[in-house]
């Protein structure tokens, strides 16, 4: 009956009509979400930009109505002033699309406005000079001294630092083990591993930061091996809370006389030093965990 009235198409494409037509985007995409195998980090932030972004215009229509011109009018209403949440959002869209194309619910990914989904940095980051980080560092209390050291000497993210161990500092060998983050999500603690592949890595520790690490341990850092380099101090079972830093933090960058100095920025203050000190591109990667070049780019152009 189909090829008499001139209607047949092979079975496949003959599926694919009837999911395009019946096909929610909503529900197309909480899917999508679920099956994904992401951080947990990952995975919220997904779930926060579908929420508020992207399920109030699309989530009711059907994978057939969006069409460039809509995703189009879509992008050009966000918020203007959040330039990254803007970009994160399309191209959030733009792979649950292409997911859709690959499933064959679609023929092709309607997201084809250019250059939505990158952004260039909102604020260039000015890594803190040796003098400023000397009084960053005097000016944190004690207990945290160590913290801001390792961030700024070997690199490391607030939450790989937050996670370390006793274990994790090998002190003769003069480095440190980065094998977990911490990250807070909706107020939960979820201990995993870093960003990427690459953040499970070696850092060799500068000489002049294990007399400062030999002094933290002995006084701060319960005896077990797993115990918690920077625990909470109302229970040594827990990671400092990331409040309790930015407390002294902002003391202490106001001190140093610089207010726009994050505890992130420490960590390209570590890559700018070590490029300084000769690394190359990719001992760079290297110790900053980086999984493309790109990002260790920036702190050799910086240097």
């Amino acid at each position: 009956r189909l090829i008499q009235y001139d209607e047949w198409t092979p079975s496949r494409s003959r599926r694919a009509k009837v999911l395009r037509s019946t096909s929610e985007f909503g529900e197309y995409a909480r899917l999508w979400l679920e099956n994904r195998d992401l951080k947990p980090r990952t995975r919220y932030l997904y779930g926060r930009l579908l929420e508020r972004f992207i399920l109030p215009t699309f989530g009711q229509m059907s994978m057939r109505d969006i069409t460039p011109p809509v995703v189009r009018v879509w992008h050009s209403q966000l918020e203007l002033d959040h330039p990254t949440q803007r970009s994160h959002a399309y191209s959030l869209l733009r792979a649950i699309l292409a997911t859709a194309v690959a499933d064959e619910i679609i023929d092709a990914n309607p997201c084809r406005v250019r250059g939505a989904g990158s952004t260039s940095r909102a604020r260039r980051v000015e890594p803190a000079s040796l003098s400023e980080l000397e009084v960053l560092v005097r000016t944190m209390p004690e207990r945290y001294q160590a913290l801001v050291l390792l961030a700024a000497w070997c690199g490391l993210r607030f939450g790989e630092v937050t996670e370390l161990r006793r274990h994790d500092i090998d002190l003769n060998a003069e480095v440190v083990q980065v094998r977990r983050g911490v990250v807070r999500i909706a107020g939960e603690v979820t201990v995993g591993t870093p960003k990427s592949q690459a953040g499970i890595r070696g850092v060799a520790i500068p000489p002049h930061l294990i007399p400062a690490l030999v002094d933290h341990l002995e006084q701060h850092v319960e005896p077990q091996p797993d115990a918690l380099v920077f625990a909470s101090v109302g229970n040594p079972q827990a990671q400092v809370h990331p409040n309790t830093i930015y407390r002294h933090w902002y003391r202490a960058r106001d001190a140093a006389g610089r207010p726009d100095l994050r505890i992130h920025d420490l960590r390209h203050t570590g890559a700018v030093l070590a490029a300084q000190a000769g690394a190359t591109l990719a001992e760079l990667m290297a110790r900053l965990g980086h999984p493309t070049p790109q990002a260790a780019l920036r702190s050799h152009h910086a240097a």
